[in-house]
């Protein structure tokens, strides 16, 4: 049964359809695309086969997802976003903002980490009047996950998978890249070690070092 806050007030009401455990978590991975029953399941470990069923029924009632067919190869079912439930997408984008500032610590043992959470955190990330007049292309290749971050002229797209004509690829392994989102490892520093390696345009490498930072807390 659906616990309700029983107010007639927007925030309640949204808090009611979006407030319970794993809900945001799931819009989080269906943003960047639509996604198998199993890619849920494996990217949210702890999440139960029983309650995933009952969160992904919950959501397609509400209205906020909707089942579909993948394209060939696959042609698998999977999960979509709706309009509405695209439309939560700022939503989560500012969460993972206010997280960066005053959420994240630093990386706990029992804590899972997926280098693909990345193609949302970028966003988070992503300094517009750094990008003004860029034109670029950048591929992520972090373990055996590949995305890539497409920048023009001040505006961002991330997707998951390899892009067709990289400006700049950057290689590195799963416990670096983590080290680089937590901010204990600097891009330079881990390309200075050879932690990672890059290849590409070097005037659009020296730019990205300006595009992502972690937001800062302000001075008390």
């Amino acid at each position: 049964m659906e616990r309700s806050y029983n107010q007639y007030c927007a925030t309640a009401r949204t808090l009611d359809i979006v407030g319970e455990r794993w809900t945001l978590l799931l819009i989080r991975e269906l943003l960047t695309g639509p996604k198998r029953f199993g890619d849920l399941q494996n990217n949210l470990r702890g999440l139960g086969t029983g309650l995933l069923a009952s969160r992904m029924k919950s959501l397609e009632r509400h209205g906020l997802v909707h089942k579909v067919t993948l394209p060939p190869p696959a042609r698998t079912p999977a999960y979509a976003l709706t309009q509405a439930g695209e439309e939560l997408g700022p939503v989560v984008l500012d969460l993972a903002r206010w997280g960066l500032k005053w959420a994240m610590e630093d990386p706990r043992d029992e804590e899972s980490f997926h280098p693909g959470w990345a193609v949302l955190g970028l966003q988070a990330c992503f300094q517009a009047e750094a990008a003004a007049g860029l034109r670029a292309i950048y591929e992520f290749r972090v373990g055996d996950e590949t995305f890539h971050a497409r920048v023009h002229d001040g505006t961002l797209e991330t997707v998951h998978g390899p892009a067709q004509y990289p400006d700049v690829t950057i290689t590195t392994d799963d416990q670096t890249f983590r080290d680089i989102a937590a901010g204990t490892v600097t891009l330079a520093g881990a390309l200075e070690s050879h932690a990672a390696s890059a290849t590409g345009d070097r005037d659009a490498l020296r730019a990205l070092h300006t595009l992502f930072r972690l937001p800062s807390r302000s001075a008390q």
